[in-house]
């Protein structure tokens, strides 16, 4: 796999680079600029080397049809105001080119500033992309000289323009691409011991791979969250109205064998308000751990302290999802604590790798991401590259 560094002479370029500015927006604002942010340096790169720079992008769910409130607008002067300079926004109609509509946007691309800096609107308003189907692809590959992969958080969609466009032009990995990859290769190559996992999230059949794979390689695997709810109801425990995933029964019970999975020894049970919350024991043997109207929604505190003396002795770690119903006070506890704890380990003690939006939420709303040695962008394509499974965008790299 190659990267931007490796193109010789830039100037001139006309370069596609396909970056995940799937963002939250309030009020046509963007109020997390963190995915923008990371792809500023392969765009920087390749603009101050003087390419002629076409970002494209999504948008949510548009699921092929234009929809006003997810036009990137928004996302286009949020970028604008971080690169210091005016990022002009194509218009299209659908991505439905004909030959006429082609020929004018390659006539308007080769005007284009050397340096300067254009972005497509959400690349999902085609009903073309997500399935790779049509003439989208070329079409795409038709406007430029080269191709970048850029966002990780996409690479392990085999759509239109992530696998696409790289059938036609030569293709490179962009820097924030290539620090993810590294990163995590470095976990599943050689990692230091000892090596921890804390797994969380409601998502159960997307973890159940990752920690199939890690076991090999960890020392331990911390559970909370979601996973732990179906890990407690597949072993007989009474979970009231827990959020579960039953799909995952024989999985959860063999790694349970394994012995390194650790579970919390105690555990915050009450409403989903927050309200009428307690703190109940975890017992070695099945047990009712709450009433049907209840549910788990943390882990306790002598399970913080039991996962942070595992934390403090690690040397490699890696973090993807909640322990707990993070969104809802008080039962973010839980979660924040092991922010903090993974974010102190990270940068020097040990080698701290996180993903997900929980988890990322979490080490935001602390303050401490810049302690963490690599904050992933993509938590689906984070999880699948952990589990062993190939890449496509990375593939269609090779």
């Amino acid at each position: 796999m190659q990267t931007i560094k490796s193109i010789k002479n830039l100037k001139g370029m006309k370069i596609l680079v396909r970056v995940d500015f799937n963002v939250p927006i309030k009020n046509k604002s963007v109020i997390d600029d963190s995915r923008i942010v990371a792809s500023l340096p392969t765009i920087k790169y390749l603009s101050d080397a003087g390419a002629k720079v076409i970002l494209i992008a999504h948008l949510g769910r548009p699921d092929g049809e234009v929809v006003p409130e997810l036009k990137l607008d928004s996302v286009a002067e949020c970028l604008s105001n971080l690169l210091k300079k005016q990022v002009k926004k194509i218009e299209t109609k659908n991505f439905k080119f004909n030959n006429e509509a082609l020929h004018k946007l390659r006539d308007s691309i080769d005007q284009m500033e050397l340096g300067q800096v254009v972005m497509f609107d959400n690349i999902r308003f085609s009903p073309y992309e997500s399935k790779n189907t049509g003439t989208l692809a070329k079409d795409l590959a038709s406007l430029a000289d080269a191709f970048v992969l850029d966002g990780f958080a996409v690479a392990h969609r085999a759509s239109a323009s992530v696998t696409g466009v790289a059938k036609y032009l030569p293709s490179y990995a962009g820097l924030l691409l290539e620090e993810e990859i590294n990163g995590l290769k470095k976990i599943l190559k050689k990692p230091k011991k000892p090596f921890i996992a804390i797994m969380g999230g409601i998502k159960v059949s997307t973890k159940v791979p990752v920690m199939l794979n890690l076991l090999p390689k960890v020392s331990n695997i911390l559970i909370g969250g979601g996973i732990l709810n179906s890990y407690l109801k597949c072993r007989k425990y009474g979970v009231g109205m827990s959020k579960v995933d039953g799909s995952c029964d024989k999985i959860m019970k063999k790694m349970g064998k394994k012995r390194k999975m650790i579970l919390p020894v105690d555990l915050v049970v009450g409403d989903n308000k927050g309200r009428n919350f307690r703190i109940v024991r975890l017992g070695k043997k099945p047990h009712n751990i709450c009433t049907g109207h209840e549910a788990i929604y943390d882990i306790g505190p002598e399970s913080i302290c039991l996962f942070s003396s595992y934390i403090k002795k690690s040397q490699t770690i890696v973090w993807n999802g909640a322990v707990g119903y993070f969104e809802q006070k008080p039962y973010n506890i839980g979660t924040l604590s092991i922010a903090r704890l993974v974010a102190s380990r990270s940068k020097g003690r040990a080698y701290g790798v996180i993903g997900g939006g929980e988890t990322l939420q979490a080490m935001k709303e602390i303050e401490m991401g810049e302690f963490v040695d690599l904050i992933s962008t993509g938590g689906g394509a984070m999880l699948e590259f952990l589990s062993g499974r190939k890449l496509p965008g990375i593939e269609a790299l090779k």
